[in-house]
């Protein structure tokens, strides 16, 4: 069985787990209680204790288990009572069905009983013989909502084709911020939009206001996802170029089903001689670029377990420590010569090699891992390029402004978009009127600021970001306000991005 960790996927990067909450007819999520693995529907915002992560028992059967944010997993017994205690989904009362309706919400069926699950608040319990409004749940995903999409029938990624104005299903590889979608989820409806912050309508066309065209309800087939329009068509790449649109069908087959991709941050570096890295040259890494091109991005994928990145070109390779030193985009699987660590410097990074030298930058512009200590030689600017809009995840929610000050929320079930801006190695976060986020003397973030004022990103973890204020402290949800005060590293520190 898949243990929820991937859902197999013939993409480049790990599908993402589907994470959701589930919210009942009278607008309540589902919860699952610490105490005595009770399940109840009365919340009324998804927080870690309403997050349900969906696992399948294989591709070839439709069985799902839905496993609490605890590791434990929903069950019913033949009498149709609920509990969420079962470590392992092994017994009978596990297994459900997804029966999806026409407006996108689920019945959850038990495949041993052949019962439905519903209710509210404490009165939950899977008996019912057919399916009422009380057994209908409509489905709020959890997951970060920027990924990269991927076309289960063509294999090929969606990316914003600005010239045309549309999104197209053409990519090799998810590359840049054009190939970045935010799924903007508003009242049981998804939205998609792009880096340009324009939304994708069932015709194909890019619009810059939502509208009934332009909304979506998510449906689920065997793990992949199918977006339907609100004429019951769904979203699918047509022609040549893949133009993502609405096709006739009124039921998902292969060609309208799509895998969400974790987006992986790519970087641009610049080295002291004023000049970017690049592969423009052959397999040897140089510093010999004035432009920034797809030669020039790297995309910087963080190991799990060590921590240690791993910098994979647009052709699919990764940088690796050859002989004497020398780095090379040669490596087609992950080693060991691949494996770099980063130290944080502030506006610029250093960057250590598997031989425990500092990577230079050679008179040539080539990069060698030959120095024993940081000088200017083995210092770079690294430039984050695949995140325009900036939505921040924190342990206990999203970052969104509090609603009657200049604060910052960060616990929230829904986010506001923010505008990420580079500043030669730091970045101005500016906020939806267009003011900047500056930290306050008593260190609170505030969102409200006439003038930018620099933050660090510091990649630390897989998926997960440190933001440093200029005081040196790195920023932290601290009971659901934002604040710039911690001096080291804890979870309330990491943000999913």
């Amino acid at each position: 069985m898949d243990n929820g960790s991937t859902m197999p996927t013939n993409g480049i990067n790990k599908a993402l787990k589907l994470q959701f909450g589930l919210i009942n007819h009278e607008s309540r999520y589902l919860t699952a209680e610490a105490f005595g693995f009770k399940v109840n529907a009365s919340a009324s915002s998804m927080k870690k204790k309403q997050i349900w992560t969906l696992e399948q028992e294989d591709q070839d059967t439709q069985v799902v288990f839905l496993r609490s944010h605890l590791g434990r997993y929903l069950a019913s017994d033949k009498d149709g009572k609920v509990s969420c205690g079962a470590e392992q989904p092994d017994s009978p009362g596990c297994r459900f069905l997804i029966v999806a309706q026409s407006d996108g919400r689920w019945a959850l069926q038990s495949e041993t009983y052949l019962r439905f699950f519903g209710g509210s608040a404490d009165y939950l319990s899977c008996f019912a013989q057919a399916i009422g409004e009380p057994e209908l749940w409509a489905v709020h995903l959890a997951l970060h909502p920027q990924a990269s999409l991927l076309s289960v029938a063509r294999k090929r990624y969606a990316h914003l084709f600005a010239r045309e104005g549309e999104i197209s299903v053409d990519s090799n590889i998810p590359w840049g911020s054009d190939s970045l979608v935010t799924l903007v989820y508003l009242e049981g409806k998804y939205f998609l939009k792009t880096c340009d912050s324009r939304f994708l309508s069932n015709d194909g066309k890019l619009v810059k206001e939502n509208t009934p065209t332009t909304s979506f309800t998510l449906e689920l087939k065997s793990g992949k996802l199918a977006f339907k329009d609100c004429d019951g068509k769904y979203l699918t790449p047509m022609g040549p170029t893949g133009t993502l649109r609405s096709g006739r069908c009124s039921k998902p087959g292969k060609d309208e089903l799509f895998d969400l991709e974790e987006s992986h941050p790519q970087v641009i570096f610049q080295a002291a001689n004023k000049r970017f890295v690049s592969v423009k040259q052959g397999v040897s890494i140089s510093a010999n670029q004035d432009v920034e091109t797809d030669m020039e991005t790297f995309q910087m994928e963080i190991d799990k377990e060590s921590k240690k990145c791993m910098f994979r070109t647009n052709g699919g390779n990764y940088w690796t420590l050859v002989s004497h030193g020398g780095i090379q985009s040669t490596a087609t699987e992950v080693e060991a010569n691949t494996m770099f660590d980063i130290e944080w410097l502030g506006r610029s990074v250093a960057l250590k090699a598997s031989n425990g030298k500092y990577v230079c930058t050679k008179k040539n512009g080539q990069l060698s891992a030959v120095s024993d200590s940081v000088g200017d030689d083995e210092l770079f600017l690294m430039k984050l390029i695949n995140r325009p809009m900036l939505i921040l995840r924190g342990e206990n929610g999203f970052v969104c402004h509090h609603k009657s000050s200049n604060t910052l929320d960060a616990n929230r079930s829904v986010y506001d978009i923010f505008s990420l801006l580079f500043s030669d190695g730091a970045y101005h976060i500016k906020s939806v009127g267009g003011k900047f986020w500056y930290v306050s003397c008593s260190g609170l973030v505030c969102s409200d600021g006439d003038k930018p004022e620099d933050f660090f990103l510091e990649f630390l973890e897989h998926g997960r970001v440190g933001i440093k204020g200029k005081n040196g402290k790195y920023l932290r949800g601290d009971s659901g306000t934002l604040k710039g005060d911690a001096a080291t590293v804890d979870p309330s520190c990491l943000w999913e991005y």
